[in-house]
């Protein structure tokens, strides 16, 4: 088979290539760039296993970045098991084809007990004193001391959190070079988040975040230089467009008020308590699966939300399978914003009654997707001083609370999920194979496809 390097440019659009990526620019003028038509919902999760499987969320069961786990009635977001993706894999499909087939998954998710050769991903320390210690997984799990020892510890809090920037992104590339000079993966997958952050954070516009464009243009013209030069050839892609946007959408308030969601109060706060409620919403993104308990209700839910300002469409049995979200794990009913609108997972009334980790950055304990966490909280006189304060407790060895998120839905500016109109906004895949492009537009379960076709081919890579 031949070498074949994807990297994942998280956001990438192809609006974005321009004058602030002269090195993306010139090396996609020798190929071809086809836009992808996303999968719904446009996340993380979903695309990169529509990607990696050639098949729909129907059939790898991954319908949204989380979902409500109904046996034992909690809602989990960002699980790590490739064992949650239940389709095989395109490094189980090209083994079969050649035995001697390798693969390196690195930072794509559901990246943990996989079938994959080599994986490096986050896996970050929770000690009972209640910190947060960035780390990683790998496999072979030698991997780990030695990457860290190597290239220094895994910048976790600039991977996610008010503090992101490129240095996550040049970590991941660092140690896609490391593992290429070690084991020379005949797959490596490479995931570069950063302007994922940007784009939500700051705006979408190329002008609004020139710095972070020419950023990861640089990192990127460096990985592709160096995968040619090992005679690879080099597939660089994205999950998904972001948007601009400028309507929170508080659907699980909406269901509040009309008396289907329940809470609990603990400690003078209020937990989401999704077993004993009718109907309540897990919001990711531009998309929201809405779980209905009592099924005497999905009427009521369905008109209650189809009438919604800034709710485009609702999806039942029928168009859950005309969207390819029929399975078990997808909710009675989803919900798509209208293009300048996301959903956010608030379900309190009273800011004083959120839960204590609403103001902290914790994509585990909360119910649903929360772009704020990119955010320090603007009411604050000296916000350095306030995160500095509250690093010194951990220093010291106090338990602390990170609550520094504010609970402002208004200021996230970019979003995605949704099914975009325009081709500008679309994903993209970009190749120099310019023989395997045969259309301008794919879809998302295309891209296994063509992955594997670069793998097949016998095509010559010349070094840019």
């Amino acid at each position: 088979m031949k070498k074949t390097v994807a990297i994942n440019v998280v956001g990438l659009s192809s609006r974005l290539i321009g004058p602030h990526t002269p090195k993306l620019q010139r090396w996609m003028q020798a190929g071809q760039l086809a836009t992808i038509q996303p999968v719904l919902p446009a996340v993380t999760c979903t695309a990169q296993s529509t990607y990696l499987t050639g098949q729909w969320p129907s059939e790898t069961g991954i319908v949204a970045n989380g979902w409500y786990f109904r046996d034992d009635c909690e809602i989990k977001f960002w699980r790590q098991s490739n064992k949650l993706v239940q389709t095989p894999k395109i490094w189980d499909v090209a083994r079969q084809i050649d035995p001697s087939f390798t693969c390196a998954n690195l930072f794509w998710w559901y990246n943990m007990y996989s079938t994959a050769d080599y994986t490096v991903t986050p896996r970050p320390m929770y000690p009972a004193d209640g910190r947060k210690l960035p780390d990683i997984y790998t496999q072979p799990a030698s991997w780990r001391p030695q990457l860290q020892t190597e290239l220094g510890q895994f910048p976790l809090f600039k991977f996610w959190g008010p503090a992101t920037s490129i240095a996550s992104s040049q970590w991941i590339a660092n140690s896609a070079k490391w593992v290429e000079q070690r084991v020379h993966p005949t797959l490596t997958l490479i995931y570069l988040p950063h302007l994922d952050y940007c784009l939500q954070k700051v705006g979408c516009e190329p002008d609004q975040i020139a710095q972070d464009l020419h950023e990861i243009d640089d990192l990127c013209g460096d990985l592709i230089n160096f995968y040619e030069q090992q005679g690879a050839q080099v597939i660089v892609l994205s999950e998904y467009g972001i948007t601009p946007v400028n309507k929170p959408v508080h659907i699980n308030r909406l269901l509040r008020d009309a008396g289907l969601l329940q809470v609990r109060e603990e400690l003078g706060l209020e937990i989401l308590d999704a077993g004993a409620s009718q109907a309540f919403a897990v919001a990711d993104h531009q998309l929201a699966h809405v779980y209905i308990n009592d099924p005497t209700v999905l009427p009521t839910v369905k008109q209650l939300l189809e009438q919604a300002d800034g709710i485009d469409y609702v999806l039942d049995e029928a168009g859950k399978r005309e969207y390819h979200l029929d399975h078990d794990r997808a909710g009675e009913l989803v919900a798509v914003a209208a293009p300048a609108a996301w959903f956010t997972y608030y379900y309190w009334l009273d800011d004083s009654r959120a839960p204590d980790f609403a103001r902290t950055v914790d994509i585990h304990r909360k119910p649903g997707y929360d772009p704020v966490e990119l955010f320090i909280d603007p009411a604050f006189n000296a916000p350095k001083l306030k995160v500095a304060a509250k690093l010194l407790k951990k220093q010291l060895g106090f338990r602390y609370l990170m609550d520094v998120i504010p609970l402002d839905a208004t200021l996230v500016k970019g979003s995605h999920g949704h099914l975009t109109p325009q081709p500008g906004d679309c994903p993209v895949f970009i190749t120099r194979q310019r023989d395997l492009i045969l259309q301008e537009s794919i879809t998302a379960v295309d891209v296994f496809s063509l992955m594997l076709a670069h793998l097949q081919a016998n095509v010559p890579v010349t070094a840019t």
